[in-house]
Order: C-alpha cells, then sequence, then structure tokens
C-alpha cells in the first residue's frame, strides 16, 4: 500500500497550513509514518510567496523550519493526487468542496475536526491577530498533528 498523501489548506498558504505541513512532515517521520504531506490555499494573492514571518519565527521557536515554504494555491487536480484534503477553517472547506467533482478522490474535512483534536473545531487564522495567536497556533498544529497521527495508524 503507497503512503497516504495528506494536503492542508488554509486561505493564503502563509501561515497556518504550512505550519501544520511542517509539524506533521516532523511528528510522522518520529513515528515512523510514511505520510505525505503538502499545504496549499484557497486563494492566490500569496502564490509564490514564503510564509509570513510571524509564523516562521513562532514555528523556529519550537523547532519547526518554515524557511523553505513557498505558497500555492489548491487546484483541482489536488482532490485526485491526494487522500486527504484537510482544511483549517468551514471557508475553506467550502473552497475545497467547490473545486470537487463526483470523481475526486480525497477526502475532505476540517483538520482539527478530523483529526479528534477539536474543539475548536476551526483552526483560528492568526494573520490579524496579536503576536500570541502564532504561538498558540504551534501548539494548536501539535494537537491536531498528534490526532491526525493517531488517526492514521488505525486507518
Amino acid at each position: 500500500m503507497s503512503a497516504p498523501r495528506v494536503l492542508f489548506v488554509c486561505l493564503g498558504n502563509i501561515c497556518r497550513s504550512p505550519l501544520v505541513e511542517v509539524v506533521a512532515r516532523k511528528r510522522c517521520v518520529e513515528a515512523g509514518l510514511d505520510v505525505v504531506v503538502a499545504s496549499c490555499g484557497t486563494g492566490s494573492w500569496h502564490v509564490g510567496k514564503g510564509a509570513d514571518e510571524r509564523m516562521r519565527r513562532a514555528a523556529a521557536a519550537a523547532g519547526f523550519d518554515l524557511s523553505a515554504h513557498r505558497a500555492r494555491q489548491l487546484r483541482r487536480c489536488d482532490l485526485d493526487d491526494f487522500d486527504l484534503v484537510l482544511a483549517m477553517d468551514q471557508d475553506n472547506l467550502y473552497g475545497v468542496e467547490r473545486l470537487a467533482t463526483p470523481q475526486s478522490h480525497a477526502e475532505t474535512g476540517l483538520f482539527l475536526e478530523w483529526s479528534g483534536a477539536a474543539p475548536p473545531v476551526e483552526f483560528p487564522d492568526p494573520y490579524f491577530g496579536s503576536a500570541d495567536g502564532f504561538t498558540e497556533s504551534v501548539a494548536l498544529a501539535e494537537r491536531g498533528v498528534a490526532g491526525l497521527i493517531e488517526r492514521l495508524r488505525h486507518r
């Protein structure tokens, strides 16, 4: 059986989804799980840009490196190329589901809800908040990824 492929989706792909991607990549390796992870955004305005500097700092403080990240936009083919497409919030899940066709392969859902890490069900966007929001995002990503790993072990 091939490695599960998981795509994390937020709005601009510069804060939440790249953070969850790097946390998941590191924690899955540590757990001995062969999982392919990636991230993208439903919006196009940050395509090609790096992660938000505030998120890079918060992630680095927790031991995660976002320096290589470059934002990309969700594509219809992602719903065939990935097994799981997990959105950070309901608005982004709606964006994912709008692209789905009856033939789409991927299972979709909210990252925190699917991973069993809720509440909250939605992963708050720290972009317009205080610096504390970015640090809180790292802790929430860790919690969600721990739940994701448990779910993937039992799939």
